[in-house]
């Protein structure tokens, strides 16, 4: 007898997980063709950026779609894989064998928890990866310069000074790879506000411990006095690198980064007294993402036991669409006004997912009574 529970606890994850696979595929596909290709469209003839191309870079944000659209699949495809069981008595039958709501509900999560785990995975390494991949791909060949296509005109600000590059690039040598950056200006103030010194840099060079600048051009002003100095290199110890540069100047998205980078976006603007809202709603919403799948998933299950045993497949994705779309609309809302009124994210995120699990939990008691 418990041999045969397992199996039937086997076929309920099997039937969700093919389910979610499907309606990912369809959701990823859709959002592929809409907001890809057809958004791409106006961009072609840039440049060297061709149908080739445009086709290349939307390949390359299929990491990061499939990220975004999973937890919408996830409580549709799991609202349709048990209503499917359902309207077909199943479920019923699954019951009479002795298996529990609580079991059902059990083996409906487990594929969703396995695939959410790829999803964090992925989320922090492959679909960052690939993105800035391919927007790399697609700025050289929008621009005939593929340095200042990423780095031009870049401000950055540490303490007391702030960096002005005109133009920059990744490079590797030997094994080492490094940032460089050209046409340097560093603008240094004192506690007051008060100029103190601008130096021009034709290089800096990033390294580990800071940066070294090249044929440094620097004038300082003093109280009563001007002078200006000339140093063939110079060393600036600074916790600026590339990821602080590229959140400080926008170059990485926040909602495209990891959440290590994130947090480097998050200390930066702290230790520089700026504001770092942005960083937190989508730091904050990496950590909360599982929570929000597995919450959103276990909040519609008791729907599956009731209103979808009689219905059809529109039905049952209806219910999906809305419970999905009124979740994410709640959570959004609240994280907006947090971003407003200054409060803890976390608390925004936690919000939205407790309540519709409170809700499901009150569901799923009233009809096991």
């Amino acid at each position: 007898m418990t041999l045969l529970l397992r199996l039937h606890t086997l076929y309920v994850a099997r039937v969700v997980l093919v389910t979610v696979l499907l309606t990912w595929a369809v959701l990823v596909g859709v959002d592929l063709v809409v907001s890809g290709l057809l958004a791409e469209i106006d961009n072609i003839g840039e440049g060297q950026y061709n149908a080739v191309s445009a086709l290349t870079y939307v390949l390359y944000t299929v990491p990061r779609r499939a990220y975004m659209m999973f937890p919408t699949a996830a409580v549709i495809g799991t609202l349709m894989g048990l209503g499917q069981l359902a309207a077909s008595s199943e479920l019923t039958a699954l019951r009479a064998l002795g298996l529990s709501r609580r079991r059902i509900s059990l083996a409906a999560a487990a594929p969703l928890a396995v695939l959410t785990v790829l999803m964090i995975l992925n989320g922090e390494t492959l679909g960052p990866w690939a993105q800035r991949a391919g927007d790399a791909m697609k700025s050289a060949a929008r621009s005939n310069d593929m340095v200042v296509a990423r780095y031009s005109g870049l401000w950055a600000r540490e303490g007391n000074t702030f960096l002005n590059a005109q133009v920059g690039q990744q490079r590797n040598e030997g094994g080492r790879q490094w940032l460089e950056l050209g046409d340097v200006r560093l603008f240094e103030f004192d506690g007051d506000g008060r100029l103190v010194s601008v130096a021009r840099a034709a290089v800096a060079e990033h390294t580990g411990d800071g940066w070294l600048l090249r044929d440094v051009d620097r004038t300082w002003f003093e109280e009563r006095a001007v002078t200006r100095t000339e140093a063939m290199e110079e060393t600036w110890a600074s916790q600026l690198d590339a990821a602080s540069l590229a959140t400080a100047g926008n170059l990485w998205r926040p909602r495209y980064q990891t959440a290590a980078d994130l947090k480097r976006g998050i200390d930066y603007r702290h230790r520089n007294a700026l504001d770092a809202s942005e960083y937190e709603e989508h730091y904050w919403g990496r950590w909360f993402y599982p929570f929000n799948v597995l919450a959103l998933c276990l909040a519609a299950i008791p729907f599956a036991f009731g209103s979808l045993r009689s219905g059809g497949l529109g039905r049952r994705l209806f219910i999906g669409v809305v419970f999905a779309l009124g979740f994410w609309l709640l959570q959004n809302q609240f994280v907006r006004m947090a971003g407003v009124y200054g409060f803890d994210f976390r608390i925004a995120y936690m919000i939205p997912p407790v309540a519709m699990l409170t809700i499901s939990f009150l569901l799923f008691r009233r009809r096991s009574g």
